[in-house]
């Protein structure tokens, strides 16, 4: 197993970033279309992307060689089926509300879709954990700072998106379900 050392900390930082977009992308598409969510959900969505970034490359460091295969075969799939109905549901709510003001159920983030968001996008977290284990690299050391960066990352998403969805209401939204279609379909194609 790898040392500590400062290349292997600086290369773990940018793993973890480069993991956390699409959480980041998430939080901040679920921020755009709730703005004035409750403080719960606001420390869930970070405090969720960042546990699963951080288990995922632990499983696929310990487990993953025996079913790698099958999880990068059907990872594509599964991130876009839960990523779109999220995505979907966002851009229809969205539209209802923008005919009728009145009609947008200001709570359709739940903490289970926030739950299933987090399993989408750290899919691939488990696949890089495989690799990490055939580098021979320091799974404590990844890990943790794949989980750091990933909460950081996502909570600047939480402060982007809250001022931006003040401003745009349901066009911002929109804007997140088209964002989160995209990360689904990105999934899938590869």
């Amino acid at each position: 197993m790898m040392p500590f050392t400062l290349a292997n900390v600086v290369e773990s930082l940018f793993l973890g970033v480069a993991l956390a977009m699409d959480a980041m992308a998430v939080t901040l598409s679920n921020t755009l279309c709730e703005p004035d969510m409750p403080a719960g959900k606001k420390l869930a969505m970070p405090l969720l992307f960042a546990i699963f970034q951080m288990a995922m490359p632990i499983a696929g460091f310990f487990g993953g060689t025996l079913i790698a295969p099958l999880i990068e075969a059907y990872a594509g799939i599964v991130s876009l089926v839960i990523l779109a109905f999220v995505g979907g549901k966002m851009i229809v709510e969205a539209v209802r509300e923008l005919r009728d003001p009145e009609a947008c159920d200001p709570t359709h983030l739940t903490y289970a879709t926030i739950f299933a968001e987090a399993i989408a996008t750290s899919i691939d977290a488990f696949v890089v954990g495989v690799s990490l284990a055939a580098s021979g690299a320091n799974i404590v050391l990844y890990g943790g700072m794949i989980g750091i960066a990933t909460f950081v990352c996502c909570l600047a998403m939480l402060f982007i998106g809250r001022r931006l969805g003040a401003h745009f209401g349901s066009h911002a939204q929109i804007a997140g379900g088209v964002v989160l279609l995209i990360i689904g379909l990105k999934a899938f194609l590869g």
